[in-house]
């Protein structure tokens, strides 16, 4: 049976072209899908359409444009299950997770539909007599939106929908390791009945493709979320035409335990925050910063429930931890685990790539732990993007602190504790620029504000009502009667 399709989408059209594979990383015998490889020809046609799409699409009122919203969508949540299916084949994160984030994404686009009624500017009182004054919303322009593999639903969703709610278009590259679920919001955004040109996607090498979106003559702004690598070349670029940029980049983020902390329920943060989605968060937990007094008995209970865990592809029952996304990304965990053994010793938990059947078709790595991990080891402060933890011995909360703020980056951070003292004193001085209480560093909602500082973002922050201070500006009024 030959494999499904997916075409690029410019102007309104299906466009074919040359084709890529898009394998299952549980099992790569499987073909999820043909991809047309775009080139940077298609990038320029896409700019070019999303620019003449932009004066009607601006110009329509905002509540019409929520409309649209909702009709996304609704679409999406009536393919639920199959959109999970899909995405767990292509991205190999577990189907209940893969069902979480599918929904996150309607709610993503009922949230933004809803601030089409809203979409506040200011009116304050001026000085001088018989004076109105107000400031309204202006759409920027055309918005470039590249987006990473490890979420290929919400994270497409959560640039696209506060994008076109302020009355932008938009261009959407989505990472070729996970094309499908991004395709799928286009498809439904093209069933919704969105003007031509007003979304437009191409798939294909990141390279190529993202070089030739910075230099699209009509393009004034772009939002990437990815590596910091890939992130600062793309901001040295995009400066030099001053596009509108925002980026959302690496972590390396820490749970801080202290011993007054709930313990069984601390347990169970970590390994969720460290494992599940076998690491591949932004948000992951991948530093464990324990308080001396329970550092052995908390290490211990750590690598029991992490042992428990068990890892297979995700379209199975039971299955709490997928493969790696692919090759290059098993590679990298693998790379890092042996870093860890030089530097910290034979790892307590895990370590290896796993084996036999049901395993030998895909990437599938173990959950590791490293034990006695210091600040200035490579494992304590690069970002591995993998299931791997480096378990770290604080003297007390003091001491904690420093030892999660001596990283270059500052994106999540979380602390288990039952004192309010040690939580306010965490808020105010953690780093970063997400912080979660008894809870695990990665998982967020919509409704707020997303992004970190130090070198994990720049630019405003996505999500909630901050994003549409990145995909709007302000058009502001003096009226004398």
């Amino acid at each position: 049976m030959s494999a499904e399709v997916f075409r690029n989408y410019i102007d309104g059209e299906w466009v074919d072209g040359e084709r890529f594979e898009n394998r299952n990383p549980a099992n790569i015998d499987e073909v999820v899908g043909l991809f047309v490889k775009g080139a940077a020809e298609d990038i320029v046609r896409a700019a070019d359409a999303a620019g003449r799409a932009l004066g009607e699409w601006a110009s329509m009122n905002p509540p019409a444009r929520g409309r649209y919203l909702f009709q996304v969508a609704d679409i999406l949540e009536s393919r639920l299950d199959q959109l999970a299916e899909e995405m767990t084949r292509e991205e190999g994160k577990t189907l209940p997770e893969a069902r979480g984030e599918t929904m996150r994404s309607v709610n993503i686009f009922r949230y933004y539909a809803s601030e089409g009624s809203r979409l506040p500017g200011l009116q304050v009182p001026s000085e001088r007599p018989r004076v109105h004054m107000f400031a309204i919303r202006k759409p920027v322009g055309v918005c470039g939106l590249v987006t990473p593999w490890n979420f290929p639903s919400a994270i497409p969703a959560w640039k696209l929908a506060p994008a076109l709610i302020c009355g932008n278009t938009v261009v959407l590259k989505p990472a070729s390791a996970a094309p499908l679920s991004a395709w799928r919001i286009v498809e439904a955004c093209h069933e919704a009945g969105i003007p031509k040109g007003v979304v437009n996607y191409v798939a294909g090498p990141g390279g190529v493709l993202g070089e030739a979106l910075l230099d699209a003559r009509p393009l004034k702004a772009v939002s990437f979320t990815g590596s910091c690598e890939v992130g600062n070349r793309l901001h040295e670029r995009a400066s030099r035409r001053r596009l509108r940029v925002q980026l959302e980049m690496g972590g390396k983020n820490p749970t801080i335990v202290l011993a007054d902390c709930d313990f069984d329920a601390a347990v169970a943060n970590v390994v969720n925050a460290a494992f599940f989605s076998t690491g591949q968060k932004c948000t992951a937990t991948s530093r464990c910063i324990v308080e001396e007094p329970i550092y052995e008995k908390f290490l211990e209970a750590l690598v029991e429930a992490t042992k428990k865990l068990k890892v297979g592809n995700g379209l199975e029952p039971g299955v709490q931890i997928g493969p790696a996304i692919d090759e290059k990304q098993l590679e990298i965990d693998l790379r890092y685990i042996e870093i860890g053994r030089r530097e910290a010793g034979e790892p307590v938990c895990g370590g290896r790539r796993l084996t036999g059947p049901g395993y030998d078709k895909g990437y599938f790595v173990e959950p590791t732990i490293f034990r006695d991990v210091t600040p200035e080891m490579t494992i304590a402060q690069e970002e591995i993007f993998g299931p791997v933890l480096g378990v770290m011995k604080a003297k007390d909360f003091e001491d904690a602190m420093r030892i999660a703020n001596a990283v270059p980056f500052g994106l999540s951070a979380s602390i288990q504790t039952t004192n309010l003292s040690r939580v306010f004193e965490f808020v105010y001085s953690m780093e970063a620029g997400l912080l979660t209480v008894n809870l695990p560093s990665a998982g967020v909602e919509y409704q707020l504000p997303f992004g970190g500082t130090k070198d994990s973002s720049f630019g405003p922050k996505e999500q909630g009502p901050a994003a549409l201070d990145f995909y709007s500006d302000y058009k502001t009024v003096y009226l004398k009667y």
